[in-house]
């Protein structure tokens, strides 16, 4: 369920399925990287302004699903304009930081985004660009990334499926919302 704060910016509605907290795992595959699966945490809030604010951090795991290490780390501004164009700005642990562009999908929630500009510090790796593509599909955030440097083409290199986490005040929120004339049993929902 999408739902659209209040004191959500009117801009930033169409880019209101992002909100929230998400937690999930998938793979990582880059040439003179680690293979490994990551577990990853992201966080999209607003303030009231006219921008998304975003954080990522991910962590290698072991055969068992256990955090061993820090993979990467990421924040940034995600912002809409009346013709569905996204701009990012985004920072990362490893020194880069990024402006992508992008869009918005029309009639779906799906993201595709392009770096426009990318910037390095002498600490950094090899970088020239990157790809992402993020999709709401039946109620999970899903999100794909490809990047090249000057000696790996475009490719792809870290994909993931996140959940919603549901927090003990949204529970309790949504509890208070519900109609005081719920059936006890419940089947009537299904009727």
């Amino acid at each position: 369920m999408i739902e659209i704060p209040s004191d959500l910016h009117k801009d930033l509605v169409p880019l209101a399925f992002l909100l929230g907290n998400w937690a999930g795992a998938g793979v990582h595959d880059f040439p003179g990287s680690e293979k490994c699966n990551f577990g990853q945490e992201v966080t999209f809030t607003h303030d009231g302004r006219d921008f998304l604010e975003y954080h990522s951090h991910t962590w290698v795991l072991d055969q068992e699903g256990n955090k061993v290490r820090p993979l990467e780390t990421e924040s940034g501004f995600w912002r809409i304009d009346a013709d569905r164009k996204v701009e990012v700005t985004m920072v990362r642990d490893d020194g880069v930081v990024e402006v992508w562009y992008g869009e918005l999908a029309d009639k779906k929630p799906q993201i595709d985004l392009v770096t426009d500009a990318v910037a390095r510090t002498a600490a950094s790796g090899p970088y020239t660009g990157g790809k992402r593509l993020y999709g709401y599909v039946k109620s999970d955030l899903m999100w794909v990334g490809e990047k090249q440097t000057p000696e790996v083409e475009l490719r792809p290199y870290m994909s993931a499926h996140l959940k919603k986490v549901v927090t003990p005040e949204e529970v309790e929120r949504w509890a208070k919302a519900l109609p005081d004339d719920m059936p006890d049993d419940g089947i009537a929902f299904f009727k």
